[in-house]
């Protein structure tokens, strides 16, 4: 049965302001800013008939589409959709030294090196192993056909290269500002993008 998917990654949070590490270890809320952003989401994609909403098990994920839970609408958390941990860098200074690691273990993955992680941390293969699971939930459940689906960045773009088919290293390709969009469908087969980084909802803020 043909399913519609609605990706998006959660508001902005003061951390991701600040250009800080988040990860699966860092439960942070939405900032005034991630609110508005949550809001301006709600207006314009309340209209749509979204027959379940799927969030991650952090709370800045909830906040986000709090506007469609506060509907009525049936709602699940999967910590498989959690982000990426990237452990002992969590919720560090944005230091040199600190974007520095973190470029170098995203140039292993663009080479190639998918099971490169931070100590503590989850590789693109531990994090797609568990969000594998996920997807195969939300394809199995028949009687829902158009979700919304709100995670975060780093998971959101390995989850898109898992349902398109494409190598990690191509993850780069998928920018993830804060409530970015990105519309699938599938067709029992394979997933085709409809849409692709959308933010036009946010043009007024």
């Amino acid at each position: 049965m043909a399913k519609e998917l609605y990706i998006i990654r959660h508001g902005e949070t003061e951390l991701n302001r600040l250009g800080i590490v988040q990860g699966r270890g860092v439960n942070a809320d939405l900032n005034d800013t991630g609110i508005a952003q949550a809001a301006a989401f709600f207006n314009k994609y309340n209209s749509v008939k979204f027959d379940k909403v799927y969030t991650s098990s952090l709370v800045r994920t909830h906040q986000t589409v709090k506007g469609f839970i506060d509907l009525g609408l049936p709602w699940e958390q999967l910590d498989d959709l959690d982000e990426l941990a990237w452990g002992e860098w969590e919720g560090k200074p944005n230091t040199e030294e600190a974007r520095e690691a973190f470029r170098a273990v995203v140039r292993e993955w663009q080479l190639g090196n998918y099971d490169a992680k931070f100590g503590g941390g989850e590789s693109p293969n531990e994090v797609a192993a568990r969000m594998a699971k996920a997807i195969t939930h939300i394809k199995n459940q028949s009687n829902e056909n158009i979700v919304l689906i709100c995670m975060h960045g780093r998971a959101m773009r390995l989850i898109l290269c898992q349902l398109l088919n494409k190598p990690f290293s191509d993850m780069e390709e998928f920018p993830h500002s804060n409530t970015t969009l990105y519309r699938l469908q599938y067709d029992e087969e394979k997933f085709t993008l409809l849409d692709s980084n959308n933010i036009s909802h946010l043009e007024q803020l």
